[in-house]
This record gives C-alpha cells, structure tokens and sequence, in this order.
C-alpha cells in the first residue's frame, strides 16, 4: 500500500481507516466541540434555515453548505499532509465568537447573533486543529459567513436607487414622468419600486457568486477586486433597466401585459442573462487554471512564517475540555440574561394634553401599527383648536427579545400586506425616524417614530438595540416603549407642522412616557 501522507496511511476497511491516523482524535474531538456549539446556538441555526427556505432573497444560502463542503473535500489531499494540533490562542476566538452570538441573542439581534454561531464553528476549528490547518482551510472558513442571511437592511437605499436611475432612464426615453420617493407617476399609470423591486435578492446571491468565482477562478487580486465592483454595480444597474423596461413596456401595451411580462422574464431569466454576461466578460481574464490545487499542503506544514504561531500549540484533551466549558458558560449566561423582564402597569392610558383634545379615531383608510409581542398597545387621535390632528400609537415592552422587538423588521409605522406602501424616510431633527407613507394613490401620512429605553430616546433601532444589549449584559431589565406620532396631509394641514405642535405641548418624550407608566 501507499503511504497516503507523512501522518498516515489509508487501509482499505471501515471508512475512519481512510482517515489518516494523526487526524483521527483531532477530528473526534472537532466534531464533539461542533455538536457543543450547535447545541448552544440551535435557535438561530433553526431560524436561518427557515430563512433559507421561505425568504426568495435567501434561497441561494441553501447551495453555501454544499459549496463550502465541496471546497474542503478539494484541500483533502493536501490537508492530510499537515500535522492537525490544538491550539489555545483559538480558545480565545472561540470564547470571542461566542461573546458576539451573546451580544446579539441579549439583543434581540438575528444578525449579530447568527454571525457568532457562524464564528464559533470557525474559531472551534482554528482551536481543534490549529492555525496551519486553518490557513488550508482559510477561503471555505471564510465563505461560511455567507450562510448568515444579510440584504434586508439594504432595501430602502436599494429601492431609492433603483426610483432615481429608473426616472434618469424613463426620461431619457422620452416617457414624461414624475417621482415622489419610490413612485413614479407616467402616463400608463403610477409605479412603485417596492420591497420586491429593489434589486436585493440578485444582489446578494450575486455577491456570493462573485466571491466565489474571485478565489477560484482569478490569482491575480487586481483581477479580483474589479470582479467583485462588477458583481456589485451591474446588479444593481441592470435592476434599474428591468423597472424602466416594466414602465416602457406598459405605455404601449398597458401596466397588465408589462406586469405579466416582467414575472416571466424581468425575473430570474433577465438576471440570469446578466450573471452570463457578466461571466463571460471575465472569462477571458480567468488566471486561475481549473486543476491548479488550490492549497500546498507541503508549504503550509512548513511554512517558518507559521512557527511562531504554531508554538502556542497546546494538548487535545484541555483543549476540547476548555471550548466546552466556553460554550456552556455563554450559554448559561445568555439564558439567564434573555428571561429578565421589566415590571409593567397592569394597564395604561392615553394621557390629556394641555392644548389637545381626544377625539373619535375614524381615519379614511385604517392605520395601526404593528407592535408583536408588546405589553401594552394605545391608539388614539387628539386635535387641537386650530384644527390640527394627530394620531398617537404608544407599545410599550417588558423586555427586547425574540418575538418582542419594537424595532424589528415589519413592527412599527409601515404594516406590511396592508394598503400602505412606504415612500421614502428620513431623520427628524428631534431624532425621530421619519417614514412617509402612500395609500390609494392619494393618501400621505407622516409617521415619527421614537424609541425610549430608560434614559435613551432615539428614532435609531441601533441604538435601540445596543442599549438593549448593555442593560442585559448587566443583567438590567428596563421596559421599552414605541411611540409613533402620525398624521395625514390634508389642504389645510401640514403633516410635519402638526406634529411638532403636539410635541411641543407634551413635552420631552422621556418624561411623558415615564408619566404614563406610573399613572397607574
């Protein structure tokens, strides 16, 4: 038989024989600390895959575990002729990854929560198996990050660009048209770049392709970086042409027949022409040849630039027996940090204010904010003496958690798979987060929504969700509140006028909250 490498050799048998002998208790202990890991941190690993399945944008994340597979399975040959040690320097990794999966579970963050899960199996193998290993294994390592699903919060710039070179386009053409935020209003009819015309889940499955394509395909990282702009701007580019070819299309043959004709081909077909394209431009300039390894093991075993790192190796058994300890002490504590709730009022009212008067909610088009697992809900409509009214929508929270985030995605102003279309957003110079609203094509409501944690006030859902994060760090619980002052544009009222008469006659939020909570 032939030796398989210096560490080992294949014996025809029980397929753990074909593993050579030096990496067998690596790989034993490896795959134990990865059970720990998963077994911490299965609710996101659940809540990712269901995002895989169900959310479009997502869907190409169920091809990362089988590339990353298949990228490891390539390095196999050359990574058995490195010697696998445990290395303690990854212990602290670990430890880090595990403090970011904390930071966003305490939080209520999937994101920042998700990418810890992710580190943590990263770092366990940079821990189990040390940093020569890992330095073989450092693009599939790296490509993992992409099984956390990211875009969502690229909508609305991806929606406003997509409005502005669509308009740059329609006009150029000849089309007269008009824009107001994500509408434009032609001949044919008025359209919307909404959620789902934003370009984001091409560009996202775009950019994993391209980086991809960037490692295996292209040596050179000149080559790389203009690959990866192109990944980046055609996307976004050739979605702007696909919402002004709808609008062109619909001013001959009506918004029915151009609706129909984007679904069928302004969908997967138009962008898969692009990524074709998009390949074949750079096909020429591919440097990489296809059976080029795509590691030097030999090098890497090595390599003097990985001796001194290498020198922190450390025993397998301690090793194992401190990651899992790591695991479980983040995962108690973040057990015990995520069950601490703030107490709360039995029940709560709309307040009086000086100036106002409570009048019957009777809005044109209903309008009610979502506010999923709140403690307290109020909506209700004050007008004053000059004819001015506002409508007032007050969550409060007893805790930010799964399930109970005012600051979540579809919470707050803009319900989804209702009337309402989101028009465009801003910040308010008291802070408040600004979202203007469109309905029947008619109808505009301002909405200023304001988040009060203690002594925070901000219309920032970052900033609402680090305070959330340093309160249950400490082991705080502080109640949280959702206040949207709202209000729909009228002849004789202006929406962000009579707002800011309401909020001068309540006061500083902060205080009036406090108010209303203690009232009873």
């Amino acid at each position: 038989m032939q030796p398989s490498s210096t560490l080992g050799r294949i014996r025809d048998g029980h397929w753990h024989e074909n593993i050579a002998e030096a990496w067998r208790m690596p790989l034993a202990r490896l795959a134990l600390v990865v059970a720990a890991v998963f077994l911490a941190t299965s609710g996101d690993w659940i809540v990712m895959a269901k995002q895989w399945w169900n959310i479009s944008t997502y869907n190409h994340i169920l091809l990362i575990p089988l590339i990353v597979g298949a990228l490891v399975w390539s390095r196999r040959s050359e990574l058995a002729k490195i010697a696998p040690e445990a290395w303690w320097p990854g212990l602290l990794g670990l430890g880090g990854a595990m403090f970011v999966w904390l930071l966003g579970t305490i939080g209520g963050v999937n994101t920042i929560s998700q990418f810890g899960a992710v580190a943590a199996l990263q770092m366990s193998v940079l821990a189990l198996l040390g940093p020569r290993v890992a330095a073989g294994l450092a693009f599939p390592l790296a490509y993992m990050l992409f099984l956390v699903p990211f875009g969502d919060e690229l909508v609305p710039a991806l929606q406003m660009i997509t409005a502005k070179i669509t308009i740059a386009l329609t006009e150029w053409s000849g089309i007269p048209a008009q824009i107001e935020g994500v509408f434009i209003d032609t001949p044919a009819g008025l359209f919307e770049v909404a959620e789902a015309c934003s370009g984001v889940k091409f560009l996202v499955a775009m950019v994993a392709l391209g980086v991809l394509v960037a490692q295996t395909c292209f040596n050179r990282w000149s080559r790389r970086a203009v690959f990866m702009a192109a990944c980046i701007i055609v996307p976004i580019l050739a979605n702007g042409v696909r919402a002004w070819g709808t609008i062109y299309i619909a001013q001959s043959q009506g918004i029915e027949f151009a609706a129909g004709f984007d679904h069928i081909f302004y969908g997967w077909i138009f962008f898969a022409i692009v990524v074709a394209l998009v390949l074949g431009v750079a096909w020429q300039w591919f440097d990489r040849a296809p059976d080029e390894p795509a590691i030097d093991g030999e090098a890497l075993a090595t390599a003097p630039s990985l001796d001194p790192l290498a020198s922190f190796r450390m025993a397998g058994n301690p090793a194992i027996l401190a990651a899992s300890l790591t695991v479980l002490v983040f995962a108690l504590w973040a057990s015990v940090a995520s069950r601490l709730e703030a107490q709360m009022p039995s029940r709560i009212s709309l307040p009086q204010i000086e100036g106002w008067q409570s009048v019957p909610y009777t809005p044109e088009l209903d309008w009610e904010p979502r506010a999923t697992g709140a403690d307290h809900r109020l909506l209700g409509r004050y007008r004053n003496g000059a004819g001015q009214e506002v409508d007032v929508f007050i969550a409060t929270y007893s805790s930010q958690g799964d399930g109970k985030e005012a600051s979540a995605a579809n919470e707050g102003a803009l319900v989804p798979d209702t009337a309402w279309r989101w028009m465009s957003g801003e910040t308010a110079q008291t802070g408040a987060k600004v979202d203007q609203l469109y309905a029947l094509g008619r109808i505009k409501r301002r909405a200023e929504t304001s988040y009060i944690s203690g002594d925070l006030v901000t219309g920032s859902a970052a900033e609402l969700k680090l305070a959330a994060i340093r309160d249950r760090f400490a082991l705080r619980s502080v109640p949280t509140t959702m206040v949207i002052l709202s209000a729909v544009e009228q002849p004789d009222q202006d929406p962000a006028k009579a707002i800011a008469s309401l909020r001068r006659s309540t006061g500083p939020l902060g205080p009036w909250i406090d108010r209303i909570l203690q009232s009873r």
